[in-house]
């Protein structure tokens, strides 16, 4: 009775895909989130009879033959990384990028991480880091004296001091491009780590070509779309059914089968 096993395969594929739409639908709010899709491959097959076997002693082939599936398995998460909405803040430390890009945050570890949420402050020291406290790179400071804060859209981050009528250069932010984005490794509280799939940073100036720019005052939204999540949490609750419903009847055949006398 291959169909118990078929279906508990397909039970456990649909409770992933169940597990990635409600993490797509918890961080529907959170500042660069990027949507999960998950992916599923058909699993090895049993061959009854194989195609393109001799049927008979004249050489006749086996045209088509039986072949059994065995179910379903995942073969992958994966990140969607297009580009979130843009909502207005008029934060001077809050900061997007529009097009493609991370920002660069060094660990306690002393590692760099990566990041879309430029939902950024001042710590003590006057330099800019992130909610956590972790500094941004490369490190830019701000003067104690500073009365505002410009960055433009190439990154460049201008203080204009009081007393001072030319706006003074404190800073400049530069942004890392992967050539699988895909293939980060996600930490938590916004933070992506390289790895060997993702492939090594290229660090490039906001603006030059195959770089995003910055956008001062504003945040980058989730790109998680609701109704198409609420839909694909929809189906992947009726396909569960469904295979449960497959086990129930497999298990009153079986049923049937010991019964008999």
């Amino acid at each position: 009775m291959r169909s118990l096993s078929i279906a508990s395969t397909g039970m456990l594929a649909q409770q992933l895909n169940v597990e990635v739409i409600s993490n797509n639908i918890a961080n529907m709010n959170t500042t660069g989130h990027k949507r999960q899709r998950a992916e599923f491959q058909d699993m090895l097959y049993q061959n009854l009879r194989r195609m393109g076997s001799q049927s008979s002693d004249n050489g006749n082939l086996v045209p088509v033959g039986i072949q059994i599936g065995t179910g379903v398995k995942a073969a992958a998460v994966y990140r969607i990384t297009e580009q979130g909405n843009l909502t207005s803040t008029a934060n001077a430390y809050d900061i997007a990028i529009q097009g493609r890009g991370f920002f660069r945050v060094l660990l306690p570890s002393g590692e760099d991480a990566y990041t879309r949420a430029g939902s950024f402050q001042v710590n003590e020291q006057g330099q800019i880091v992130t909610p956590d406290g972790y500094i941004v790179q490369p490190s830019i400071t701000i003067p104690q004296d500073a009365t505002s804060v410009s960055i433009n859209t190439s990154g460049q981050v201008e203080a204009k001091i009081a007393g001072q009528v030319t706006p003074q250069v404190v800073g400049q932010f530069d942004l890392a491009t992967f050539y699988n984005e895909a293939g980060l490794d996600a930490q938590g509280g916004n933070l992506f780590l390289e790895t060997a799939a993702s492939g090594a940073p290229v660090i490039g100036i906001p603006g030059q070509t195959g770089v995003g720019t910055i956008l001062q005052g504003f945040l980058e939204t989730s790109n998680v779309n609701a109704v198409t999540e609420i839909t694909s949490l929809i189906t992947a609750q009726r396909a569960y059914e469904m295979n449960s419903k497959v086990i129930s009847a497999s298990d009153e055949m079986l049923q049937t089968m010991t019964s008999l006398r």
